[in-house]
């Protein structure tokens, strides 16, 4: 019998990543469709699972994916970060069409995430720049101008904070506030380094809080909720397994471009597989504490960065009378 090496699967989040991955050499997964176009520097990938035989072949629920991918977020280009607010924005208007979410259905936006640690702050920071309107519909309802929906937020913290598990306070939040739709924002794992805080995924499937650095949760899906839930994710975090693992590939490539002989300088590791050299390396670096997540050094300033654009895109999509077609990514 063979070796189970499933638990040594590449980690990632990302549906783009996981696709790339199952279709290496130009396989055609059934039941999966995929387009992309690229507009000013912003790649937009759509990925629809439509079969549990796409699903298994992914690790991915079915559903519908959109990832926003844009290397150029690192130079901190500001008119840049404004295409990619109004882009998500239009991509997310598209999404609520689908979901048949109408402009005055009522939207509860969750932050999850960790406050006090910097890549795990991304939803706390986009629920504290959306633009929030429940309260005045409540309260005042005739001075409400038109173009505007019932918005409201709350970042409910995590686990090791609150003692109570994130679903069970999303879930009596979702029973007294009774939205149409819950936007949960979550940090993500990525594989590449790359993808760390330039890569916006947006899917119909839920999300499932703690997920990216591999604990398993109960999920804020339409099952637990009752009502749709769309996740948005980013990256903010790379497993160093995954890191070491992308070092031996990027070895391999260079060598074979000075010699048809790598194995001789590579030895085994030439001829593994990349889950046993997965395995090989979480071996290594569980003595060292388990398998590290890493983090860029600037990524406080790259998360609020992410944190703005999202918000301004979401403040733009949710509500008609914010203009999508120009967003800025400091206006709330």
């Amino acid at each position: 019998m063979g070796l189970d090496l499933s638990a040594y699967s590449v980690r990632t989040d990302l549906a783009l990543e996981a696709h790339d991955l199952a279709s290496a050499g130009g396989m055609t997964i059934p039941g999966i469709e995929r387009s992309q176009y690229e507009e000013e520097g912003v790649r937009v990938s759509v990925i629809d699972i439509t079969s549990q035989e796409g699903s298994q072949a992914v690790g991915k629920l079915p559903g519908h994916y959109i990832t926003l991918d844009v290397p150029a977020l690192r130079q901190k280009d500001s008119d840049l970060q404004d295409r990619v607010a109004t882009i998500f924005a239009q991509e997310f208007e598209k999404f609520l069409h689908k979901l048949n979410i109408g402009p005055k259905a009522s939207v509860l936006i969750i932050g999850l995430g960790n406050w006090n640690v910097t890549p795990d702050a991304l939803g706390p920071m986009v629920v504290e720049n959306v633009m929030v309107t429940r309260h005045y519909f409540e309260l005042m309802p005739d001075q409400v101008s038109p173009g505007y929906r019932p918005v409201s937020s709350v970042a409910p913290g995590v686990l090791g904070t609150t003692g109570i598990e994130t679903s069970q306070i999303v879930q009596g939040i979702v029973e007294q506030a009774k939205p149409d739709l819950v936007i949960a924002i979550d940090a993500l794992a990525s594989r590449s380094l790359e993808r760390v805080n330039t890569t916006i995924q947006i899917a119909d499937t839920g999300i499932h809080p703690g997920s990216g650095i591999g604990n398993k949760r109960r999920g804020l899906t339409l099952d637990t909720l009752g009502v749709p839930v769309i996740a948005i994710g980013v990256p903010t975090v790379v497993f160093a397994s995954t890191i070491v693992n992308n070092a031996f590939d990027m070895m391999h490539n260079h060598f074979r471009k000075q010699t048809a002989n790598t194995g001789h300088i590579l030895g085994l590791l030439d001829n593994m597989q990349e889950q046993e050299r997965l395995q090989l390396v979480k071996e290594v670096l569980n003595p060292l504490g388990h398998d590290l997540l890493v983090t860029p050094k600037e990524i406080d300033q790259f998360i609020e960065d992410i944190a703005n654009i999202i918000a301004s895109g979401l403040n733009a999509a949710l509500h008609e009378a914010v203009d999508t077609s120009n967003v800025s990514a400091y206006t709330h």
